[in-house]
């Protein structure tokens, strides 16, 4: 059993599992805090790593590509302070957190786990029910369906429509994109007919998100209903394997032709074969034809 406990958190190994506890310091950001607890089976990390630094190090733990819901949902953009595998280590402990790190090394090379990729989610992602209010609206999901409510911050165009309910059945996937300098970040359900033309300020199967404190808890209703979503290695063993050639028109290319091509691809769409940003691409280059 190797453990380690800091203000900013205990990580405990016992051979199997890393149990991850968040610390109660109020430095502490509020997404660890509502996320707690996270056991990570030791079959779903790629490696470990701790790094010095003057004043304290960093623990950070390296999950292999596809065995996360939350990784997956944030696709690696949540910052440093947000991040639950990572761990603050204060000088005086650089010993004991060197001593933690070789633990799981010695594990995974004992226990010859690969650091492929894996075809299935090896954590449960968050606790349901789950909801967040940020930037224009609230954001909850229950497992069943997704709940979306406006505020007062909300444009017209969106809050028009009144609360929005998504049944799970209907939502192909899953965007977070956390605000950037002067750029706005969002929280957006793609939804089965329902191709995205408007930015998430109009959008109402979408949270606009500013920056402010709160936004990274809308990460946690990404990765709840990222879980209960295909896996993408399930989605891609689907996918054709050679997506329609689009940038070269067919001998006698003419207008009722293009048109028949623009209701293949809306078929095919429909049928699942081909995904919303494969559809929105080919539908854009049979429309540069025309």
């Amino acid at each position: 059993m190797a453990e380690i406990i800091q203000k900013d958190g205990t990580w405990a190994f016992d051979g199997d599992a890393l149990r991850l506890t968040p610390g109660r310091d109020k430095n502490v950001s509020l997404l660890r805090r509502e996320l707690g607890e996270l056991v990570v089976p030791l079959g779903a990390l790629a490696g470990v790593s701790f790094e010095q630094g003057r004043k304290s190090g960093r623990l950070r733990l390296r999950l292999r590509d596809g065995a996360d819901p939350l990784t997956q949902a944030t696709g690696g953009r949540l910052a440093e302070p947000n991040d639950p595998y990572q761990l603050t280590v204060e000088s005086d402990r650089y010993g004991v957190a060197e001593y933690f790190a070789d633990e799981v090394r010695n594990a995974l090379l004992l226990d010859g786990v690969s650091p492929e990729p894996v075809t299935e989610y090896l954590l449960p992602g968050p606790a349901l029910p789950v909801s967040a209010s940020a930037g224009d609206g609230t954001a909850g999901f229950d497992g069943e369906r997704v709940r979306l409510e406006w505020n007062w911050k909300t444009e017209d165009a969106k809050s028009a429509g009144g609360p929005r309910t998504i049944p799970l059945a209907d939502v192909v996937g899953v965007a977070w994109q956390p605000a950037a300098g002067l750029e706005n970040g969002h929280l957006r359900f793609l939804v089965s007919g329902a191709p995205v033309t408007a930015p998430p300020k109009y959008d109402p199967n979408a949270v606009e998100l500013w920056g402010f404190k709160r936004d990274p808890l809308m990460a946690l209703v990404a990765a709840a209903v990222q879980a209960r979503l295909p896996h993408p290695a399930a989605a891609e063993a689907h996918a054709p394997k050679e997506p329609p050639v689009l940038d070269k028109a067919p001998a006698g290319d003419d207008h009722d032709a293009l048109l028949r091509r623009l209701r293949e691809l809306g078929e095919l769409h429909r049928d699942g074969v081909l995904t919303e940003e494969e559809f929105t691409l080919a539908k854009q280059a049979v429309l540069k034809r025309m």
